[in-house]
């Protein structure tokens, strides 16, 4: 029995995985998580064969939770899902110790087979996946976490960080965290270029 466990923080995506999975008489769908904090939670008590993880999440990155979740449970495979096919993401999700990469258009037969493949400790990549790969990647921009994609948009918006934290009901101080973040990550000097690389490069 293949025991999984989905990352994912939208209930309508993770109801119609757990519903396939829970169809299929070699799987079990062990526990849904919607954070990566919840992951490293449910994972003190129970680990799975594979983990099923979106890259965009609301606290972290599937990049850095993968490398996590591989540095602390090597046994434990993780098999990427998401709608992010830049290769740049894909190949720094592998170089985290992901062992598949699967586009969330594909059909529920293929996500299937995926999590079997890596079940077995095999790599698995969706044929999606593979042509994005074969694309050059001239951008290989780190990704957003879900808050810092939200704070982005606000900014680009034209709304000042008061009442960026007003809107998403933080303190102000931590919207200043995620912009001065979001500069280092993206090597730019202020805010200006900051919308100018999300915005040429989808980021937003």
């Amino acid at each position: 029995m293949i025991k999984i466990i989905q990352v994912e923080d939208h209930c309508l995506v993770t109801e119609g995985v757990r519903t396939f999975i829970a169809a299929e008489p070699d799987m079990e769908y062990a526990a849904s998580c919607n954070s990566g904090e919840n992951l490293v939670q449910v994972l003190q008590s129970r680990q799975p064969d594979v983990i099923l993880m979106d890259i965009n999440l609301p606290d972290t990155t599937g990049i850095e939770l993968c490398k996590l979740v591989k540095d602390k449970y090597p046994g434990v495979m993780v098999l990427a899902l998401s709608i992010n096919n830049q290769p740049g993401i894909i190949r720094k999700m592998t170089e985290s110790g992901a062992s598949g990469y699967v586009l969330k258009d594909a059909s529920r037969q293929e996500i299937i087979d995926a999590i079997r493949t890596v079940a077995k400790g095999k790599t698995y990549f969706s044929r999606s996946v593979s042509t994005a790969l074969r694309k050059t990647d001239t951008a290989d921009l780190p990704p957003l976490t879900r808050r810092e994609r939200e704070v982005l948009e606000l900014i680009a918006d034209g709304y000042t960080n008061s009442q960026i934290a007003e809107s998403l009901f933080v303190d102000v101080t931590t919207i200043d965290f995620h912009r001065k973040n979001m500069l280092s990550k993206y090597k730019v000097k202020n805010t200006a270029a900051l919308i100018k690389v999300a915005v040429s490069n989808n980021l937003i």
